[in-house]
């Protein structure tokens, strides 16, 4: 699968761009690929969603660049990385990466959490790129923020009816991996904002903005894919969260909290949830 290539757009934050960040918990419509990356982008991730059999179920893995080399690639784009440098200093990794796609006529929810919630790290820094594979508005379901909500601090979080603790292996009843919603009261729905993107461009979020999407009720698919980046200062709880792995992007990692994940040699596919680099060739 080929590389998607770079817009002549892509660029560094300005410094509104940063301070509304800090201020509001996320940026969007930043560009990243050109008119060819965009369709580079659109042939691979159909290839790499079409890849795993029938019975994986695409909405409960994650951790898709330890196992997939294309994938892996594109959290290393520098024009990415640039971007997320902005925000976090000079030395980071790369931890997270997945994607959420809705099919048309999905119209099932994606209920409004904190992403830090589901994570034992320490401290809670954590900026997830959102990259749009088609273009993503209000009719496919494009991800709803809560602006200025990452600074709230650790919010009251309800449990999904019907749905279990997530551990690896279980059978959870909820559609998606996440199985806890921000309690109502702690904000006010209406002053969400649609992050509505073009393909090829990236919005960034801080992991403890509250977001979530309503259901697609066009013909079109909904496909972004999710990278998660941390600097190095920051330590997983590996007695929480044994498969966590870092991988080294920019920097030096003075701390050297976490292990350092294997990068993958081909293009395969995670099975379940939560695996560790060495399950894969």
């Amino acid at each position: 699968m080929s590389a998607p290539t770079i817009s002549q757009q892509a660029r560094r934050l300005t410094a509104e761009e940063t301070e509304q960040f800090h201020e509001r918990g996320f940026v969007k419509n930043l560009p990243l690929l050109d008119e060819a990356g965009v369709q580079a982008l659109q042939a691979g991730f159909m290839r790499m969603v079409e890849a795993p059999p029938k019975d994986v179920d695409l909405y409960r893995v994650n951790n898709w660049h330890k196992a997939n080399h294309w994938f892996y690639e594109l959290t290393q784009m520098p024009a990415i990385l640039d971007y997320v440098e902005d925000l976090l200093g000079p030395d980071f990794f790369q931890w997270g990466g997945g994607f959420f796609i809705k099919f048309p006529h999905d119209e099932k929810l994606v209920p409004w959490h904190q992403d830090a919630k589901y994570w034992p790290l320490e401290p809670r820094t954590t900026v997830t790129v959102w990259l749009a594979v088609f273009d993503v508005d209000v009719d496919n379901g494009c991800m709803r923020v809560i602006p200025g909500s990452h600074r709230w601090g650790d919010l009251r979080h309800n449990d999904l009816a019907g749905a279990k603790d997530w551990n690896r292996g279980d059978q959870q009843e909820s559609k998606y991996v996440l199985w806890q919603t921000v309690d109502p009261s702690e904000f006010d729905e209406g002053d969400a904002v649609d992050l509505t993107m073009k393909a090829g461009e990236i919005s960034l979020h801080d992991d403890d903005l509250i977001h979530g999407s309503l259901g697609n009720t066009s013909d079109r698919m909904r496909a972004g894919i999710t990278i998660r980046y941390s600097p190095t200062n920051v330590k997983c709880d590996l007695n929480v969260w044994s498969s966590f792995e870092a991988y080294p992007c920019r920097g030096v990692d003075e701390f050297r909290h976490n292990p350092v994940g294997r990068i993958p040699s081909k293009n395969g596919y995670p099975v379940v949830f939560n695996q560790k680099s060495t399950e894969f060739e």
